[in-house]
């Protein structure tokens, strides 16, 4: 599937704070595209939660991203945005930053993957 998608050219885009976007930037997953828009946004406590929502909003709508990171913490604060997303593609993925630790009880798309399966399903 990776190599599918690096054929068509798709993207990964972050949006964390600045150790995780510039640890995912030296792995080379930075672009910009034509219209000189990046696919990172790098987010510190001075950043409006209105331009985290709109950045979300921007990834979501680009046709050449498939996969959106967002530090959890960060996830947070746009959760009504996040959770209002339900299309496949492109895929969010909610990961821990340095200060804040992963909470699977916390990731949205977690919840929706475990309401796909009946418990009693996994159990034989």
């Amino acid at each position: 599937m990776a190599l599918h998608a690096a054929v068509k050219g798709k993207l990964i885009s972050v949006i964390g704070d600045e150790d995780t976007c510039v640890g995912f930037l030296l792995g080379g997953i930075g672009e910009i595209n034509k219209n000189r828009h990046p696919n990172f946004m790098v987010v510190d406590k001075n950043t409006p939660v209105s331009e985290i929502e709109e950045c979300f909003k921007r990834f979501v709508k680009r046709d050449d991203i498939d996969i959106i990171l967002i530090n959890q913490n960060i996830a947070e604060l746009i959760r009504h945005v996040i959770d209002a997303h339900s299309a496949p593609v492109p895929s969010v993925l909610e990961i821990p930053s340095k200060d804040h630790p992963y909470d699977a009880s916390k990731d949205s798309i977690l919840r929706r993957a475990k309401g796909m399966f009946n418990p009693d399903d996994l159990v034989r």
